[in-house]
């Protein structure tokens, strides 16, 4: 089991939507590292990421959260994110890491009325699309971490 894991660990720090995951505290059943969204507001930052998996991972789903403040719909205050994909009733064993980071960027690049944690924001996303995207900008230049050079660069 902790050799798929880890194997999945290559997989992702190999993808370009993430950059410095690693086992957190030397353990490999719990990641963190940087998500790297391409959309407006919050590709002005990188957002740190926790992802935890079940001693029964595969059979059981990871549990994902997001560590840096977020103006999103789709993320509660505490990081939690709506994640169909990752929920019990949902979970496929086959499915990957890889498959639940990317995911979560796509949710973080196209917010999902369907997928809401926060109502009042999605709300504002729908009735005031332009004073939402004010305040995730907002939030995002405060909150957010820098985001780090792509791979190769100088």
């Amino acid at each position: 089991m902790n050799r798929r894991i880890a194997k999945e660990l290559a997989e992702v720090q190999r993808w370009g939507g993430a950059r410095g995951v690693r086992p957190l505290d030397g353990d490999v059943r719990r990641w963190e590292g940087l998500l790297l969204p391409n959309n407006p507001p919050y590709n002005a930052g990188a957002f740190r990421f926790e992802l935890t998996f079940s001693p029964h991972h595969p059979l059981a789903p990871p549990h994902l959260t997001l560590r840096t403040s977020i103006y999103h719909p789709g993320v509660d205050p505490d990081g939690g994110v709506c994640q169909p994909l990752t929920s019990a009733q949902h979970w496929v064993p086959s499915t990957r890491a890889l498959q639940v980071l990317q995911d979560l960027l796509l949710l973080l690049d196209s917010p999902d009325p369907q997928r809401v944690l926060r109502p009042d924001l999605a709300r504002q996303l729908q009735q005031q699309p332009e004073v939402f995207q004010r305040q995730a900008e907002e939030h995002t230049r405060r909150h957010a971490e820098q985001r780090p050079d792509p791979p190769g660069a100088p």
